[in-house]
């Protein structure tokens, strides 16, 4: 059975248990109007969350915004935000009310809402919050602190996103996402929405893949055909604020 999450305002959450959270979300409905203009994703992983928005049919990018969360008495620490940078770094604590089968929890006056379908809890071997620490150009690999300015990829219940920002000077440099698999040392991405460029909306590109002492390996080419090799780290222990 689908479950269905119902939210106020700004986002959505919930009261209960941190786990029913992960995976991917799609925004089906807001203030009592069905959504038929655009897609809005959202990703909940490893305590971090990531949504991207493109209008319907055209593929234009509309926004993206993401960062921390708290669960049970649900929060949000904005890390970036498109369309109100002067959001980030705020903690929110939106009202909601929220839907899961038959059961319905209210958390404060709800007002507005938006109604959440989750989409897949699927996981597999490369489920979680990502951020780059290294990068090999001629032959040599040189190794990277995240920082302020950082760039982070979030995969989640068949979904990925990644996110290149600035949360001190709240600066936004790009972000792109859509499905993926990853199974047996193989990870391909199918992009469903970009920033910087929409008409590579439509691509797949496959990647090799292994999982070294908690990182992330991957080689492959970019979305330009350039050759690369990049490694990840768990972005809860790579991260240094």
């Amino acid at each position: 059975m689908r479950r269905i999450i119902l939210l106020s305002v700004f986002l959505f959450s919930t009261a209960f248990y941190a786990q029913s959270l992960e995976g991917s979300w799609k925004l089906i409905e807001k203030n009592g109007k069905e959504i038929t203009d655009k897609e809005v994703i959202r990703i909940y992983q490893d305590g971090y969350f990531a949504e991207g928005a493109k209008k319907s049919g055209s593929n234009e990018f509309l926004w993206a915004q993401g960062g921390e969360y708290e669960s049970g008495d649900y929060t949000e620490s904005l890390d970036f935000h498109t369309e109100y940078p002067e959001k980030v770094g705020e903690t929110l604590d939106p009202k909601l009310t929220f839907l899961d089968g038959n059961n319905k929890i209210e958390i404060n006056d709800v007002t507005q809402d938006e109604i959440w379908e989750r989409i897949s809890d699927n996981e597999n071997d490369l489920s979680g919050n990502w951020v780059i620490t290294g990068r090999k150009r001629d032959g040599e690999l040189s190794r990277m602190t995240p920082g302020d300015r950082r760039t982070i990829k979030i995969l989640g219940g068949d979904r990925f996103q990644w996110v290149a920002f600035n949360s001190e000077t709240r600066e936004f440099f790009g972000t792109g996402g859509g499905t993926y698999t990853a199974e047996n040392g193989k990870y391909t991405e199918n992009i469903e929405f970009f920033s910087r460029d929409n008409s590579r909306v439509g691509a797949s590109l496959g990647f090799d893949y292994e999982v070294k002492d908690g990182d992330w390996h991957h080689s492959g080419k970019s979305s330009k055909g350039d050759p690369m090799y990049e490694i990840w780290s768990p972005y809860a222990e790579a991260y240094n604020p």
